[in-house]
């Protein structure tokens, strides 16, 4: 898997030593080895403790008894944390702002809410704000010491957050709003550095996209951080909470009474807590690159946590909950405008490739692979892609990019998964196949896979495709692999470093820059590209489904045209032999009668008249056989081969044995599933033929066998029945007459005669059957003819 071929190397200003004076800053403040692994999985949310600017306390809400207090809230409410678990919260807190937080945060949603209060005994007590959130059956309440003289400076605060709000739902792009996002809330709190932080895919690395920083500081714009950087549970409470801020790195923990909660076994879940204590390992990152304070902001995308907007500052600083409330709002609202902004780049590409797509698509035709294939560039264009494939009942074609088979059977299968119209796209394929791989190896445990793990394609890494259909139908545009350099600001190989006291985080920055080149991407997917791929199956299901319609009335007008053919067929057949009966007899009793009367030339006629009349009768008979043979329904049994072979030797038998022909079977020709008395009407046609044509030599055989034969798409086998003959065998530009109904070959009184009807019966037989009739021939060495029966759950009606 070649993700990344790594051209490192360092620049800047600055060099080794300084790297290692500023890692050296940061081991200090931290004991002990750095374990990477430690630290994606160490539980945050479950740390014990809180940042000492504010105190906790956990209650019950049933009972209104304190579960949980931080170990200050002596010092800021009054009462030592011992004294006050167990207590009643309302030592603490006035019972009607009690119940005002219990009101606040009922409900299914269970929503936090910040509420300004006096809270504290004796000469502690003072003016809080507090924030409230449930956490289980316990609600949490956070204080936080309110500073009065403050109040006046948040008197036109609203305003504030009002033009900023203004001027991010101005942007028009993504690029646009991250610039005003951290504009905007630099200038609300006041950080050093402020970034908005994008995320590539959901465990994936990150990238500062915009940037607002004072000239002090190093500029970050455009660097990329190791993934590792943010943990996966770091994501998951960034998903959870909106808001994460950070006071002073060097802020001594306040730690929570109890620590370990008697009926969990585990310490406070203070996943929801603005006060939450913040990990070593984090703190270690954050003195690394000389932050005392952060913000972090969360920004959602469709439930999912798309980036950051994260915040720098050189000294401590405390954010009173108006500010943090409304960087909370400001992030919810730069969430929504990032929603609004795709939606409308999604219906601005409606509008372009709508025009587009149509154009495209009126190049399609009937055979819709042959007509792709044949534009294939108009098709590549729509989506500026390298390669294109259509996957249709069975068949996948393809131009440009080569699809590999692995490849596109696996496309298939995820296709069946999809709702037809799903668009699905990736500019990391081989990533994605690797990350598959892996999942498959891990769900096995040694066992078979359902399906062999596809290998990386070579050259080709970014895929859009769209489903057409459950069965695994799907049209897709490739692109070719892109390389594209990156700058990081820290070795994404070696995220940790070793240092005079072991492994530490290295330091981040543009003083440390590593240059990378990332293979197995291609250029992303935009919302106009698939906005493109959705046209194209709106209108590629709007042209099958056309042409389904087309030959459904064409079915339509056939199948009765067909049924009209037969009933006139089977009238015409039974009502003119009674007129011909009535021409027979009056010539016959006419010549009893009157032969003595009569000239010679009368005479000659009238048994002219009466041959003909019978040979009428023949062909009459003839077609009313052929007219039958669509109108009843096949009764299909398991039959064996010998015993209809032998039922048609008592017919053909004797004809065979006058002309002298030896039957050579293969014994045993084994079962079918077939109309047994249509299988018998096959065969006594094929061997009086044989019996009919056969040549003048001694050696004169008739072959019966069953053989293998290719399948009409030449993908595999299938049992033919053979009936091989050495008799005068046919013309090769006349061969396909011999189906034709009252064909003959030979004029009407050679070779026994006949009506021309026997092998178009044959031939309609097989059909009926869904199978499908064929012959070898080459003149005086004979006629071999094969036949197959079809599925036996196929019958395909003589009507249709």
């Amino acid at each position: 898997m070649r993700r990344n071929d790594q051209l490192k190397w360092r620049c800047g200003p600055v060099g080794d030593d300084w790297l290692s004076q500023r890692a050296r800053a940061a081991e200090q403040a931290v004991p002990g080895a750095f374990d990477l692994s430690e630290c994606v999985r160490e539980p945050i949310h479950l740390l014990g403790g809180v940042q000492s600017y504010g105190t906790l306390v956990a209650v019950d809400t049933a009972t209104g008894v304190v579960d949980t207090a931080a170990a200050n809230t002596g010092l800021l409410l009054g009462v030592a944390a011992e004294d006050l678990v167990g207590a009643p919260v309302t030592r603490v807190v006035e019972p009607d702002d009690w119940i005002e937080a219990l009101e606040a945060t009922s409900g299914d949603e269970a929503p936090s809410a910040a509420l300004p209060v006096t809270a504290g005994e004796g000469s502690a007590r003072g003016t809080f704000d507090l924030s409230v959130h449930r956490s289980g059956e316990l609600l949490v309440l956070e204080f936080e010491p309110r500073d009065e003289r403050q109040a006046f400076l948040f008197s036109g605060f609203y305003q504030g957050v009002r033009r900023a709000l203004a001027r991010l739902r101005s942007a028009s792009t993504v690029t646009d709003g991250c610039r005003t996002a951290v504009k905007e809330i630099r200038t609300l709190t006041g950080f050093d550095r402020v970034v908005a932080y994008r995320f590539d895919g959901p465990d994936g690395p990150g990238e500062v996209v915009a940037e607002e920083v004072t000239e002090a500081w190093e500029p970050w714009l455009g660097l990329w951080f190791p993934a590792t950087d943010i943990p996966p549970q770091a994501r998951r409470l960034y998903q959870d909470n909106w808001i994460r801020v950070i006071t002073d790195v060097d802020d001594p923990t306040v730690r929570l009474h109890p620590q370990v909660r008697q009926s969990t076994g585990q310490p406070l879940d203070l996943s929801g807590a603005a006060l939450r204590t913040v990990s070593a390992f984090h703190l270690e990152y954050l003195r690394n690159i000389d932050v005392r304070s952060s913000m972090s902001v969360s920004v959602m995308r469709e439930g999912r946590l798309w980036g950051l907007i994260a915040c720098h500052g050189a000294a401590p600083k405390v954010l009173a909950p108006e500010v943090r409330s409304a960087c909370e709002l400001f992030g919810a609202a730069f969430s929504l405008q990032l929603a609004a902004i795709e939606e409308r780049e999604r219906a601005d590409g409606f509008a372009r490739t709508g025009a587009r797509a149509g154009a495209v698509a009126e190049l399609l035709d009937s055979d819709v692979e042959a007509s792709l294939l044949r534009h294939e560039e108009a098709f590549r264009g729509l989506t500026n892609a390298d390669g294109v494939a259509l996957a249709r009942s069975g068949r996948v074609v393809s131009a440009g990019l080569p699809l590999p088979d692995p490849l596109a059977s696996e496309l298939s299968r995820r296709a069946a998964l999809m709702t037809p119209g799903t668009v699905w796209a990736t500019d990391r394929l081989p990533e994605l196949l690797a990350a598959d791989a892996d999942a498959d190896a891990d769900a096995d445990a040694g066992a078979d896979a359902e399906h062999e793990p596809v290998a990386e394609p070579d050259g080709l890494a970014g895929l859009l495709m769209v489903s057409l259909g459950r069965s695994g139908e799907f049209l897709a545009w490739t692109r070719a692999e892109r390389p594209m350099p990156r700058e990081w600001a820290a070795d994404p190989a070696v995220p940790v470093r070793v240092g005079p006291r072991g492994e530490r985080l290295t330091p981040r920055g543009s003083g440390a820059v590593f240059r990378s080149v990332m293979r197995g991407r291609s250029l992303p997917w935009t919302a106009q590209d698939r906005s493109a791929a959705l046209e194209m199956w709106r209108m590629l299901t709007g042209l099958v489904l056309r042409h389904a319609n087309e030959l459904g009335r064409l079915n339509d007008e056939l199948r009765m045209i067909n049924v009209d053919l037969d009933s006139f067929a089977h009238a015409a057949a039974h009502d003119l032999k009674e007129p011909l009966r009535g021409i027979s007899n009056a010539a016959t009793f006419t010549l009893e009668d009157a032969a003595d009367d009569l000239d010679a030339t009368s005479v000659r006629r009238l048994e002219t008249m009466q041959r003909l009349a019978g040979r009428m009768d023949e062909l009459l008979n003839s077609l009313l056989h052929y007219a039958r043979l669509g109108r009843g329904g096949l009764q299909r049994d398991e039959v064996a081969l010998d015993d209809v072979v032998d039922g048609a030797l008592e017919v053909a038998g004797p004809r065979l044995a006058d002309e002298n022909v030896t039957v050579v079977r293969h014994d045993p020709l084994g079962l079918v599933r077939a109309d047994a008395d249509r299988l018998y009407e096959i065969l006594v046609n094929l061997l009086v033929n044989a019996a009919k044509y056969a040549a003048d030599r001694p050696d004169r055989t008739v072959e019966i066998a069953v053989a293998t034969v290719p399948t009409l798409d030449g993908a595999g086998s299938e049992q033919a029945v053979l009936v091989r003959d050495n008799g005068i065998g046919i013309p090769p530009g006349r061969q396909s007459e011999v189906f034709d109904l009252f064909r003959r070959l030979h004029g009407p009184a050679e070779y026994s005669g006949g009506t021309g009807v026997g092998l178009a019966v044959v031939k309609r037989i097989v059909e009926r059957h869904g199978g499908r009739i064929w012959l070898e021939s080459e003149p005086g060495q004979g006629t071999a003819f094969y036949f197959t029966l079809g599925d036996p759950g196929t019958e395909v009606s003589g009507r249709d």
